[in-house]
């Protein structure tokens, strides 16, 4: 099989992935990835990085002087302005909406509230964007059925 070619039904056997991004305040950055969005924190080197462990995948959390506000742009999409980068999680229909609702308990300011994007449509989504304390861009989404995640 192809790298990024044809899914099987069994989710479960994905990989998790690594990604790293720069933030300018580790402490806020440990206070939202861990307190907010309830990510347990991984190793770290005081002063440089910290990583967290978001849903069974590895982010890292490094400091860089002036980093704050990484966001390059918008696209449109379903009459919304997706920031762009942006990285995040799918998740299954259930942890999305507890997620959902455990943000806007702790208050987050959504970038797009969560909402079901392309409804009755292919690849039917939840879907909601937010930005972390240095200003990247997150996104988490959900399917009610895991095989419209790549359908045309």
């Amino acid at each position: 099989m192809r790298p990024g070619g044809a899914r099987t039904a069994a989710m479960s056997q994905l990989t998790p992935f690594h990604v790293a991004f720069p933030v300018d305040d580790l402490e806020a950055a440990r206070a939202f990835y861990g307190q907010v969005l309830g990510c347990p924190e991984g190793r770290s080197a005081e002063g440089e990085w910290i990583d967290f462990d978001l849903f069974g995948h590895q982010i890292v959390a490094h400091k860089v002087e002036g980093a704050s506000r990484r966001t390059a742009g918008a696209n449109a999409v379903d009459g919304h302005d997706v920031p762009v980068p942006h990285f995040g999680v799918v998740l299954d229909l259930d942890r999305w909406k507890v997620l959902a609702a455990r943000l806007k308990a702790e208050g987050v300011r959504f970038v797009i509230e969560p909402y079901v994007r392309f409804e009755g449509e292919t690849g039917e989504q939840a879907t909601m964007f937010l930005l972390d304390p240095a200003g990247n861009a997150l996104e988490f989404k959900a399917f009610a059925d895991f095989g419209q995640l790549f359908a045309k």
